[in-house]
């Protein structure tokens, strides 16, 4: 079984599967569960439809395995400790060369058993190893003759699979002719890239069909179908190259006799799609302890992947070593596959909260039934709108897939229709705010309480006031309901028009703590126009964005004029989000003439308007951002830890502006584009990560020096 999805690794160490094996008591138990996990895999590998998900699986098979080991003489024959991965769908194709699958390593311990035993069978220490990623999908064969593809066979049983040639010409990096006339066999995996599956969903409801839990199942589901009435891409990747019946005797020899690094740089040169082109190729590497730091890296760069991994491949490389390892009956023994942990688990949908945001945005919240992923217990899930939920065809009561990798707000990714009892329920949208009881604008897929931002004006407003924003001292959540209350404040630039008699007659506001909010009032009206559109609460934007796009247009005028197109030149907008800030900023026109009115800065220091032509949609330069010089420029740079010494006063949010100001673009991930990280004091996951990817890194002390005519 596999999974998908992002991995954090944490102080250097290997990943490791931390979940036990199922306990087997005795044959009745151990019988139970041979037939649960020969069910599970005929669903999965049929269709992707398994009852189980992947950690379920993998803890039922190795407690089968466990058993079995203790008792060698009572091993049933549908076992999966004896089948090839992907047996459950046999085909009546006949492979040329058994296609078998991997055997697996839960922990740092059994791979080092591991290399241990591959050093015993081959009778020295093997020096060359092959480490890739363990990508999530299915195994194929593709035949080509003289350079034609003619055959696309599923791995079946490992000795005959399935025919499924009606699906090429759908499979992106399969090319229907290689770039040499040979004839060869290509193995490989077909899945289906983050946006391809997102795309099949799409269209799959759109023809009445339930979503695919996730790229795997869509992936083993669409390769199968036949005579459907639409077709969705899916992509292959390159694991393998031998020879076939009438290949060409000096090739076969080569491919008999070339290491894996070379056979796939030969793959490459055919036109094959293979991993060379992707944040994480198969390396060459010499001893064991490079294979663990590939493995690091590999497990690390894992959320910013395209495509779903659940392992990493580690193989002997020399085709000596392989042959004097040689294969079992299931799996080769010259490569073992690294699992790291399930970021998906199957759990029920026990109820949905709807929240209301600080800009009216009424938010669905799915209440799961506890579950845990990669360590920690789940029980709430991310339903993103009621479209969503719509599309998704999701009902309260059902078995949901859901995904969390590192640090990423859980989300509930599709129902596992095939497990529905009849017993769900329709889910039930609200038909009035559930905060303020106004009307819902459901003109969006993101529906909204009419009063909007008026809605929870307490919490718009205390947002606002927050050190990283307008940082109004004195004017907390407290302070804001009192002046809510008494009617003082109705919207954000009512804060800038208070007079000093309207706040000496509030409860608890003597004259100090009066002078004193008001003098930082006076100051917040001197904030820069990053600062003010960060208070405005822009949906689409945070405190970066809003940096970037107040250094770009440089004066408020500049960003209320700008379309959508002008909108997108600014580092990190695309398409879909420039629109509807665009709109927002519309929206909110009204408010920022009143902000202006009282005083408010508009300008943003230091940054330079675009040429006139780009500002309105023109045809302009089409840069991301204006030319500018500065110590960090063109750097991309990470803050982590505590800082010391002269930047100890800093916040977060400060280091981050002082790092765009210094002509660098801030980041809260370290990855292989990272150009620089400042780790202080318990810098922790993100100072290994930049060892890991060899970026460069810096001591608060060090950076300070670098920015050092910035800091006031």
């Amino acid at each position: 079984m596999r999974a998908r999805g992002p991995l954090s690794v944490v102080g250097g160490m290997i990943p490791s599967m931390t979940t036990p094996a199922a306990v087997i008591v005795d044959a009745t138990t151990y019988a139970q569960a041979v037939e649960d996990a020969a069910r599970a895999a005929a669903a999965y590998y049929a269709g992707g439809s398994s009852p189980l998900d992947d950690d379920a699986y993998d803890r039922l098979a190795r407690g089968i395995a466990a058993w079995e080991a203790e008792h060698p003489g009572e091993v049933l024959p549908d076992s999966p400790t004896g089948k090839v991965a992907g047996g459950a769908a046999e085909g009546d194709v006949p492979h040329t060369v058994p296609m078998l699958s991997l055997d697996n390593v839960f922990s740092p311990e059994e791979f080092t058993a591991w290399t241990a035993s591959l050093a015993r069978r081959v009778d020295r220490e093997v020096t060359r190893f092959s480490v890739g990623p363990k990508l999530d999908g299915l195994a194929v064969a593709a035949r080509y003759r003289e350079g034609r593809l003619t055959r696309l066979i599923t791995r079946g049983d490992g000795t005959a699979g399935e025919d499924v040639s009606h699906a090429m010409g759908t499979v992106e990096g399969l090319p229907e002719r290689l770039a040499e006339p040979v004839t060869v066999e290509v193995r490989g995996e077909i899945l289906m890239t983050t946006a391809q599956f997102e795309h099949a969903n799409e269209v799959r409801i759109r023809h009445g069909g339930q979503p695919f839990a996730n790229p795997r199942n869509a992936a083993a589901g669409t390769l199968r179908a036949k005579e459907r009435a639409y077709t969705v891409p899916m992509t292959f990747f390159g694991y393998g190259l031998l020879a076939l019946p009438g290949t060409d005797a000096a090739l076969a020899a080569r491919l008999e006799e070339s290491a894996y690094g070379d056979l796939m740089a030969t793959a490459a040169g055919l036109g094959v799609h293979t991993s060379a082109g992707t944040a994480v190729p198969d390396v060459v590497v010499e001893t064991p302890e490079q294979v663990v730091a590939r493995v690091q890296e590999i497990a690390a760069l894992r959320a910013e992947l395209p495509f779903g991994i659940d392992g990493i491949v580690v193989k002997a490389d020399l085709a000596a070593d392989q042959r004097a390892a040689g294969s079992g009956s299931r799996a080769p023994r010259w490569a073992i596959a690294y699992k790291l942990p399930a970021v998906e688990k199957i759990t029920r949908l026990l109820d949905v909260e709807w929240n209301v945001g600080r800009t009216g945005i009424v938010a669905p919240r799915g209440v799961l039934e506890p579950v845990v992923i990669e360590g920690s217990t789940i029980t709430y899930a991310t339903l993103h709108n009621p479209a969503d939920i719509t599309r998704r065809g999701l009902r309260l009561g059902d078995h949901v897939m859901v995904h969390r990798a590192g640090d990423v707000i859980p989300r509930i990714e599709a129902p596992v229709a095939h497990l529905r009892t009849g017993e769900e329920q329709p889910i039930v949208f609200p038909e009035a705010c559930p905060r303020c009881g106004s009307e819902i604008d459901t003109s969006e897929e993101r529906w909204r309480c009419a009063q909007g931002r008026n809605c929870h004006l307490v919490a718009s407003l205390a947002y606002a006031a927050g050190r990283d924003q307008l940082d109004i001292e004195g004017l907390g959540t407290t302070r804001v309901v009192q002046l809510v209350e008494a009617g003082l404040v109705a919207d954000l630039a009512d804060l800038f028009t208070l007079r000093r008699e309207q706040l000496l007659a509030l409860e608890r506001m003597g004259e100090t703590s009066t002078d004193n909010l008001l003098a930082a009032l006076a100051a917040a009206r001197e904030q820069p126009l990053s600062r003010v559109l960060c208070a405005l609460g822009v949906r689409g934007t945070g405190r970066s964005m809003s940096r970037r796009i107040a250094r770009y247009f440089a004066t408020m005028d500049l960003i209320r004029a700008a379309d959508a197109e002008a909108m997108q030149r600014v580092d990190g907008i695309g398409v879909e989000k420039a629109p509807s800030i665009v709109a927002e900023i519309a929206e909110l026109a009204p408010l920022i003439d009143k902000l202006a009115a009282a005083g408010v800065n508009m300008t943003e220091p230091g940054a330079t308007p675009p040429p006139a032509a780009d500002a309105d949609g023109g045809d302009g330069s089409a840069s991301a951002a204006p030319a500018g010089g500065g110590p960090l420029a063109g750097m991309k740079v990470v803050v982590t830890g505590a800082m010391t010494g002269s930047l100890e006063r800093l916040s977060r949010n400060e280091m981050n502006e002082l790092v765009e100001r210094a002509g660098g673009r801030s980041s809260s991930s370290v990855s292989k584009n990272t150009t620089l990280v400042v780790a202080g004091e318990g810098a922790g996951s993100k100072r290994a990560k930049a060892e890991q990817l060899g970026v460069r890194l810096a001591t608060p002390e060090e950076f300070a020096a670098l920015v050092a005519d910035l800091i006031g």
